[in-house]
């Protein structure tokens, strides 16, 4: 499996082994274009690896704060009372990059960055830049994604054409 997340036109798609698309979905990425430095809000690019997978069994729109789920389920009005978070729902898949020094390790650790793909409420809009970084989508979509991934899949963040 190889999850590809093609920057440009905000899609991702998952693949399976032999290369056939098995689903692509309309996504979100950094609203600061793409970057690999910490502290940028950047979506870092090139090879990564789902490191984990968190939230198994949360309903959807689930409430994540520092990877754990806070027990609240997104609401609208829950977005007026914290108009600052960063609306992480449902579940995460973690990614940790695999090349060192473009995304792994000292200022570029995609981990360390705590960089994911996750839910978001559904005004959110798809298929424009509006993330801190992460890569966003439908909550139905990644529940999905999260289903079919295991562990160690293999993700590509490609910036351009």
């Amino acid at each position: 499996m190889l999850i590809e997340v093609h920057v440009p036109s905000q899609t991702l798609r998952l693949k399976d082994d032999g290369g056939r698309v098995l689903m692509e979905r309309r996504i979100s990425t950094g609203r600061k274009g793409v970057g690999e430095v910490n502290g940028s809000e950047q979506t870092p690019r090139g090879w990564h690896q789902v490191r984990a997978k968190i939230g198994a069994g949360q309903p959807e729109n689930a409430v994540f704060v520092a990877r754990r789920p806070t027990g609240e389920i997104y609401h609208p009005e829950l977005r007026q009372q914290y108009p600052n978070r960063d609306w992480i729902l449902t579940r995460i898949l973690w990614l940790s990059g695999l090349e060192p020094g473009r995304n792994r390790l000292g200022q570029v650790d995609t981990m360390r960055r705590f960089i994911y793909i996750h839910g978001c409420p559904d005004d959110d809009p798809m298929g424009v830049p509006g993330s801190r970084g992460c890569v966003k989508m439908r909550n139905r979509d990644l529940i999905e994604l999260f289903d079919r991934v295991p562990v160690g899949t293999r993700v590509h963040i490609q910036a351009e054409d």
